[in-house]
């Protein structure tokens, strides 16, 4: 259903006065064989959508855990083409919608118009592509709206208020808000230069605004929320998954949900 779902499964949080929650994991870190059962346990828990990290060798924007989790999936064989494999097995059976994170040589090596196809038959929802800049869109962003793809972009704190305007109009699904400056990982804090952004980003997108990179409790999670539609949870999400803590994933989805308003 592409982009379509994931309207339809952010609407559905929305008017049940929940925020949205998307949780991220690496796609084969701990084998490809337990991705369906960890989307599956993820959308139980409450998850608007899954973003399934793609394992790359030079991971720019990733923090040390999401690094590990790559190199883990990567010493089991996972590549692009394979996740894709097992996403399509499950595709009729799912439904909860499906973001693809991968930097742009995968997709390159697997050839752009292959890729576009193969993501629509295997129930690929949207992709976010960290390392492919505006300027550069071409490429690949008619061949994923042919196929009914989000084509999801990040919008940073470093860049020119014009440029993160552009990028806030030209978003579908969701607008992806880098609320650090840096790799992902936990962060202490959020300053309020953050909330200011987010806050700005909100009135300026026709689409809804998460917030991710930097976001690892519940407490923070609640608190961005508050100034956009949601956030993206990732290395906390890949740690508890690699340490088996599946209760801590249920808890910090649930109540990080909880709908908070800001002035």
């Amino acid at each position: 259903m592409g982009k379509d779902l994931i309207q339809q499964s952010f609407l559905k949080k929305q008017e049940a006065g929940e925020k949205l929650f998307i949780p991220y994991i690496m796609a084969g870190d701990g084998g490809l064989d337990i991705l369906e059962e960890r989307i599956d346990y993820l959308h139980q828990c409450g998850a608007a959508a899954i973003e399934l990290g793609i394992p790359f060798s030079d991971p720019v924007a990733d923090g040390p855990t999401i690094q590990d989790a790559g190199l883990r999936a990567l010493n089991k064989g996972t590549s692009l083409g394979s996740v894709l494999n097992v996403l399509k097995e499950s595709s009729e059976r799912r439904s909860v919608p499906i973001i693809l994170m991968t930097y742009l040589n995968p997709i390159f090596v697997y050839g752009i118009e292959k890729f576009a196809s193969d993501c629509k038959q295997a129930g690929v929802d949207g992709v976010i592509i960290p390392d492919l800049p505006l300027e550069e869109e071409a490429i690949i962003d008619k061949l994923l709206y042919k196929n009914s793809i989000a084509f999801i972009r990040l919008a940073a704190m470093t860049s020119t208020k014009e440029r993160v305007l552009e990028l806030a109009k030209r978003s579908e699904g969701f607008l992806y808000a880098v609320s650090v400056t840096g790799t992902t990982g936990p962060r202490a804090t959020h300053e309020q230069e953050v909330k200011d952004y987010l806050r700005m980003l909100k009135q300026e997108s026709a689409v809804p605004v998460l917030a991710g990179f930097g976001v690892s409790t519940e407490v923070q999670a609640r608190e961005l929320s508050s100034y956009c539609d949601g956030v993206i949870v990732g290395s906390k999400i890949v740690d508890l998954f690699h340490k088996g803590q599946l209760e801590e994933i249920k808890g910090l989805i649930q109540n990080s949900v909880k709908y908070e308003v800001n002035s």
